[in-house]
């Protein structure tokens, strides 16, 4: 081995060991932290994060009925005992000093603490008022990713069966639609067909419209920790941003903001094109559709003709010969390849349009439904597969991947629920955007807010939060205050994390149970006793007969017999470290990849080649010819640079939890926002500078970065979402417009000026 090969290796693995670091996780450290010494610790209870939607299983330690320490558990398969450096810091987000320890009533503009029997009676007489005076599409549920399963599903029949009304919906809806409605439209079905697992399983890896280094920070350390033993593969990074994801990247690829529909389709045009597509997988598993229109082959391909690289390259900015080196490399012959995405796709308008156009590449190629390809979509909450996507929590879903649209779906758990099929409405209720305007618009009169911010996390925000001011609007919290629960009429205080016992799903598939192992400050209570208490209110404790949590389960359970999602039983979870589903047989054995034998056994025994896309009539997944589309808000002579926004390491959504834990807040104290130096010299920043971030709604300021944590290319600004600051909270900003089909609202491209202030 040469002298030049040995330190280019050697500066390789620098810059390796130098990205886990980056990203919260050494190499391999004692995760053990909290305010005490592990070893004082009386006993241990098994859990999972609170964070982002990787899962990672963890130990927390109890001492005197509170959580005191936190070690990761080794025997998880997702993180294997590392942690990152939020989860290290768990414990201190539980002893913040804002956290809601009684109920809060809010009389003459101010809050005063009430019984909980005050609280709850006072909430249910305007349900009931409103329900009564306007009819049930007057009132709405807006819950979380980061609730327990039992408490979304139990939650979603209230509203529905009891109520009568799918007026139920969650942030969820914010991040993660546009994957849902994407993977649908593909194969029918709802979530990932493989696993973190692919991880090391792959020869090369894509990550587009994400930051994993920040983002999914344990899942970054997996990949790198690959990469090390495996130097010859690749890793492509595809962004509008230079982010600490690319310190590792074979290939930094910085596109045009909203261009990456454009450089899909011409990769996919290069497959075609270079012979690269799996003729065989092609013909036997795959079906072309524009629109509502069934094509063939050859349409699909005159379709991708104006998307030739030398066409798009000035397009999507990237150099024609680059776009297909990077689709040989990725979607070659004989090479086994894992792409992930997270927000970067499914926060835009054109979200659903872009998440078919990364399932397409893998189907042109056959990289799907075997172990290291396949195609992957991040997940940013804790339980949004879980508690949400699983359980039925947005107004259009129902339990176990079930459509309110469909009478089939409502009829059959109107058997397993033992109602009529008529108290269960057939029309979708409002989503995020429209639930809130109705909130303006005085049409929604009473609003339920659950393990979630709305008041900081929705786009255009002064507007929205004009509208929860004016609804009743109850709040069930941690925290207080928030930016959602200031605007309350009543705050509810809420159990957290592992002060209560429940379910998440994460985002490979993996359902993981929590030990309740702390007590709850003062007076607050689980947010099931919360649904329960109101179902019991409002006279639908028929449709509630639940003491534990373990009891809504095992209804839930029912709702899943004959779907393709059967997960696993109470009893099981307790004891195992989490559990792929579809789960199968008496020993509930998991599955590591679906639509595939033998993994699948949904598969039927004599589907070609053991696959079936069993989502879709006739087996087969959907290739899609789906166009660029353009934001609504493109850069112009008045606001001429593109804002876009997302996440960091030390901070999650809206802060309230991170912003407690001083040494993430001493790291991180604001945001800043990431300017291209080229902008910033023309337009006489320097680094420092506080701004004017100026947009058609509204006006933040906070301090400039140049060649800071990220770095934007010229005409672009990022700034992260995780700060209350009136004036730093960025969605303020923000447009709120959203796919026309998931209608996931668009957090990557508003215009905007900016200005010294």
């Amino acid at each position: 081995m040469s002298k030049t090969i040995t330190r280019r290796s050697f500066l390789k693995g620098m810059a390796l060991t130098a990205a886990l670091v980056t990203a919260g996780c050494a190499p391999q450290r004692d995760t053990q932290n909290g305010p005490v010494s592990p070893k004082e610790v009386d006993k241990w209870c098994k859990g999972v994060c609170r964070y982002c939607g990787t899962g990672c299983g963890v130990y927390a330690g109890v001492k005197n009925g509170k959580i005191v320490a936190v070690k990761g558990d080794p025997d998880n398969p997702v993180n294997r005992g590392r942690l990152c450096i939020k989860g290290m810091t768990l414990p201190k987000i539980l002893e913040a000093p804002d956290r809601v320890t009684k109920p809060l009533i809010k009389e003459n503009g101010k809050f005063r603490e009430a019984s909980w029997d005050e609280a709850l009676d006072l909430m249910t007489s305007k349900f009931k008022e409103a329900i009564e005076q306007y009819g049930p599409d007057s009132v709405g549920f807006y819950g979380s990713g980061q609730t327990f399963a039992e408490e979304t599903y139990t939650v979603q029949k209230i509203f529905r069966a009891g109520i009568g009304t799918n007026n139920i919906d969650g942030n969820p809806r914010t991040c993660m639609a546009s994957a849902v409605a994407g993977m649908i439209a593909t194969y029918g079905e709802d979530e990932p067909s493989g696993t973190y697992e692919d991880i090391e399983d792959c020869d090369n890896f894509f990550m587009i419209g994400s930051n994993m280094a920040e983002a999914h920070p344990v899942l970054f350390a997996r990949l790198v920790a690959h990469k090390r033993k495996n130097p010859n593969m690749k890793i492509v990074v595809a962004d509008v941003r230079e982010t600490k994801s690319m310190e590792i990247a074979d290939y930094k690829i910085l596109f045009k903001p909203s261009m990456d529909l454009t450089l899909l389709n011409s990769m996919a045009y290069v497959i075609l094109q270079d012979g690269l597509q799996d003729d065989h997988f092609i013909e036997n598993h795959v079906n072309f559709m524009q629109g509502k229109e069934k094509i063939d082959l050859e349409k699909y391909k005159a379709f991708l003709a104006p998307y030739a690289p030398e066409l798009a390259a000035e397009k999507c900015g990237v150099p024609a010969e680059t776009i297909r080196e990077l689709t040989h490399v990725l979607y070659g012959k004989d090479v086994k390849t894992m792409s992930v995405w997270c927000m970067g796709f499914n926060q835009r308008i054109s979200g659903v349009f872009v998440n078919n156009l990364i399932h397409n590449l893998h189907l042109l190629t056959g990289k799907i439904c075997k172990p290291g390809s396949t195609p992957f979509s991040l997940t940013g909450q804790p339980s949004a597969c879980g508690s949400v996507r699983e359980t039925g929590g947005l107004s259009h879903i129902l339990p176990a991947h079930r459509f309110v649209a469909k009478e089939k779906d409502r009829n059959e758990l109107a058997e397993i629920w033992g109602i009529d099929p008529s108290r269960m409405p057939s029309k979708p209720g409002y989503h995020t955007i429209a639930m809130f305007e109705a909130a303006c618009t005085g049409k929604l009169k009473c609003l339920w807010v659950m393990t979630t911010n709305p008041g900081q996390s929705l786009p255009n925000a002064d507007h929205y939060r004009e509208g929860m001011e004016k609804t009743f609007l109850v709040v069930s919290e941690a925290y207080h205050p928030t930016r959602t629960s200031e605007l309350a009429d009543i705050v509810l205080p809420s159990a957290m994390w592992m002060e209560k016992e429940g379910i998440f799903g994460n985002g490979e598939r993996r359902t993981q149970h929590l030990e309740a192992a702390a007590t709850p400050p003062g007076e607050a209570k689980p947010d099931f006793w919360q649904i329960l208490e109101f179902a019991k209110r409002m006279g639908f404790e028929d449709l509630a007969p639940f003491k534990t949590p373990e009891d809504a389960w095992k209804e839930y359970q029912k709702c899943q017999k004959g779907t393709a999602m059967m997960l696993a039983s109470y009893d099981h979870l307790k004891k195992a470290h989490g559990v792929l589903w579809p789960v199968k047989g008496e020993n509930e054995e998991e599955t590591r990849i679906r639509y595939a034998r033998p993994w699948d056994t949904n598969v039927k025994e004599d589907a070609v080649d053991g696959i079936e896309f069993y989502g879709k009539p006739d087996g087969r997944a959907v290739i899609w010819a789906r166009p660029q589309v353009f934001p609504k808000e493109m850069p112009d002579a008045e606001y001429p640079i593109c804002i876009t926004t997302g996440r960091m390491l030390e901070h999650w959504h809206t802060g309230t939890m991170t912003f407690n834990v001083p040494e993430l807040k001493r790291i991180a104290p604001e945001m800043v926002v990431d300017m291209n130096a080229e902008d910033a010299a023309r337009l006489g920043i320097q680094d420092g500078d506080l701004v004017n971030i100026i947009s058609r709604r509204a006006t933040c300021k906070m301090k400039a970065a140049i060649n800071g944590r990220s770095k934007p290319q010229p005409g672009v600004v990022y700034v992260s979402f995780h700060d209350p600051n009136m004036d730093r909270m960025i969605n303020r900003v923000m447009l709120d417009s959203f796919d026309p089909g998931s209608k996931q609202p668009d957090y990557k491209a508003s215009a905007v000026r900016i200005e010294k202030a």
